[in-house]
Formats: C-alpha cells, sequence, structure tokens
C-alpha cells in the first residue's frame, strides 16, 4: 500500500520509521533529511543520463532510458528495502516527491511495504524547516568577547535543563581564524541547516533557546537567513569577562596544538591584524609566549566583536559581569537574570 502525506505527518512517523531517501548518492550526500537512508533509484551518472534525455527528447524518452536502467535492479532494490523496515512499513522521498518516489513506493508496496510518500518531497522539508526557523520559539543570545567561554557555558546550561543549539558543534568550527583546529570537516551548509532544523523542531516552542552570538557564517558554513535575522534582533545577555582570564582561557585551549597550524591561522588575517602585530604574534608562538600572541590577536576579534555589537539595539543587550569563568558558580544568577529579560 502507497500513501502520500504532508511533512507534518512524515516527521511525526519519522521517529519511528525508517526514512529512505531515493535521490541520487550525490544529492544525498550534499544534504539529506537527518537519519535518512540512501537507497538510490538511479546512480549519479544514471542521473545525469535520464536528465539530459529529459531536456534534450521529452519526458517519454527520458522514462524509457530511466527504465533501462531500473529494470536489472528491481530485485536488489526491493531486498534493500526489505532489510531495513522493521514493522513493513518505510517512510520514502525524493526531491519533490514525483516520479522517483513514487516508483520505488510502489516497488516496496509490491513487496507488502506499507509506504508513505512525502507530499512535496525533500523540497518540502527544506521549506517547513526553514520556515519554522523563522517563527518557532523564543530566542536568547549569549554573547561576548573571543575567550569568554560562550560554548562552555552552553554545554553547562543544557545540563541543567535549557534548550540550548550549539551553532559552532554543529558546524565542527569555532567561528574564527583558529576556528577549524581540533575539529572534524565542516559538513555542506546545506548538512548543516537540516541538522540544525531538525533540533529546532524538537524544541519546546514556549520556552527560550539559548544560542552563541554568531557572524553570519561559522566557517564555511552559513546559518539561514531566516534564523540569523533573528539572532541578530533577539537580547543578548554579554557576558562582561576581564581580557586576562580570557587569554587563561585560550592559552589552555590552543597552547598545545602544532605550532605552525596556529602561525598559518595568525597569517590568515594578517592583512586584518596589521603585518607588524601578525609579526609580533608569530613570534611569540614560536618562543612559547602563547599569552603574548593571543593577547595581540585578541585586538583585532576584540574590536570585530565590538562592532558587530555596536549594530545591535542597546537596549536589547544586557551586560553579566563574571571576574572568572567557573560557570558552575554563577549559573543560578544567570539563569535568574536570563528570566528578567524581555522577549519582543
Amino acid at each position: 500500500m502507497t500513501e502520500r502525506i504532508t511533512i507534518e505527518a512524515f516527521l511525526e512517523k519519522a521517529g519511528r520509521t525508517p526514512v529512505i531517501d531515493v535521490r541520487s548518492p550525490a544529492e544525498f550526500e550534499q544534504g539529506h533529511i537527518p537519519g535518512a537512508i540512501n537507497i538510490p533509484l538511479f546512480s549519479n551518472e544514471e542521473r545525469a543520463v535520464v536528465g539530459t534525455n529529459f531536456t534534450r527528447q521529452g519526458k517519454e524518452i527520458a522514462i524509457l532510458k530511466g527504465l533501462d536502467f531500473v529494470g536489472p535492479k528491481l530485485k536488489k532494490l526491493a531486498q534493500d528495502a526489505l532489510k531495513i523496515t522493521k514493522d513493513k512499513k518505510l517512510l520514502v522521498h525524493c526531491w519533490r516527491g514525483g516520479m522517483r518516489s513514487e516508483s520505488m513506493a510502489w516497488l516496496f508496496s509490491t513487496v507488502g511495504i506499507h509506504t508513505y510518500v512525502l507530499e512535496g518531497g525533500y523540497k518540502a522539508f527544506r521549506r517547513y524547516g526553514k520556515q519554522q526557523l523563522k517563527e518557532k520559539g523564543k530566542i536568547l543570545v549569549l554573547g561576548g568577547m573571543t575567550g569568554s567561554g560562550k560554548t562552555e557555558l552552553l554545554h553547562l546550561l543544557k545540563e541543567h535543563g535549557e534548550q540550548v543549539i550549539d551553532l559552532e558543534g554543529l558546524a565542527h568550527h569555532k567561528g574564527s581564524a583558529f576556528g577549524a583546529l581540533g575539529e572534524d570537516p565542516q559538513p555542506t551548509t546545506e548538512k548543516f541547516e537540516n541538522d540544525l532544523i531538525m533540533q529546532w523542531l524538537a524544541l519546546d516552542s514556549s520556552k527560550p533557546v539559548w544560542l552563541e552570538d554568531e557572524s553570519k557564517s561559522v566557517g564555511s558554513d552559513f546559518i539561514p537567513d531566516e534564523l540569523f535575522l533573528r539572532m541578530r534582533e533577539a537580547p543578548v545577555i554579554f557576558l562582561d569577562i576581564p581580557k586576562k582570564e580570557r587569554i587563561r582561557r585560550l592559552v589552555i585551549d590552543y597552547a598545545n596544538f602544532d605550532k605552525n597550524m596556529l602561525i598559518f591561522s595568525v597569517e590568515k588575517i594578517q592583512k586584518r591584524l596589521g603585518g607588524q602585530h601578525a609579526k609580533t604574534a608569530i613570534e611569540a608562538i614560536k618562543t612559547d609566549d602563547y599569552g603574548r600572541a593571543i593577547d595581540v590577536v585578541l585586538a583585532y576579534y576584540d574590536k570585530t566583536y565590538q562592532y558587530g555589537l555596536s549594530k545591535r539595539d542597546t537596549e536589547k543587550v544586557h551586560h553579566f559581569p563574571i571576574a572568572y569563568t567557573d560557570f558552575e558558580k554563577h549559573m543560578s544568577r544567570l539563569l535568574e537574570y536570563a528570566e528578567t529579560i524581555p522577549f519582543q
């Protein structure tokens, strides 16, 4: 049996029923619904040939060519589906919810699998998810100069039951020229957005969600406009932490990395940092004077962050002074303070 369902129904069932993405491996690699399994109707090469036939010779010729490719694979495709389903049910989608998903749904149904086809396909998931980023929930931005420990504090807030989304964690990047150090390769922006969407959909919209103050890009990934514009308008709790304390934290975080990697990171911002300052920072790294190197680099990052902060509505920036970053000792005071901040 085949049944077409809305994106809302699809996502509700996805928690207990396997999701099958029948697009090509390249499409799947670029971005997919988190947790989906790829059973492609066409290989990358086959999809290209069918597409070319459709463009040059029309739909009928393209369909016949597609059948040439798919015919010998029908048994294997059905076997793969049977291995995945647990209760003879599967959720299936392609790009727009068209012929590829309908064809696979027919095949799966012939071997007794109740197949739910996503109306509008993967495109519907993307559209729905971005609309939710634009509309759902209240946002509280955690701000502070580089080295303030914002990411550490976010994780601690989560341990205390707060709703948190770690954008840098999703992007595998800390957001600066040094942000790739110690991180896994970054996902595509599309995958980053999809992982973000799935976390966002799981939020309780009656409670605020904490996000770290970020620029539009986190390394090579970009925060969707729907969310980024809301972040720029949201209230900010700005951690006022002395520079000396921030330097201490950053030395702990970065001093163990290979010196050549640190020097390369400095060279990436050399023009913005200034030639002499970059030279000073590099020489400090070479002589193990990491505190000095970080002090020099922070002059650039602090200036950049202050400029971004100046573009916000000052009435929405709420300063929270902290002399030292033992965040557990500040947690009760921070949560009480957050409750006094108005959302608009």
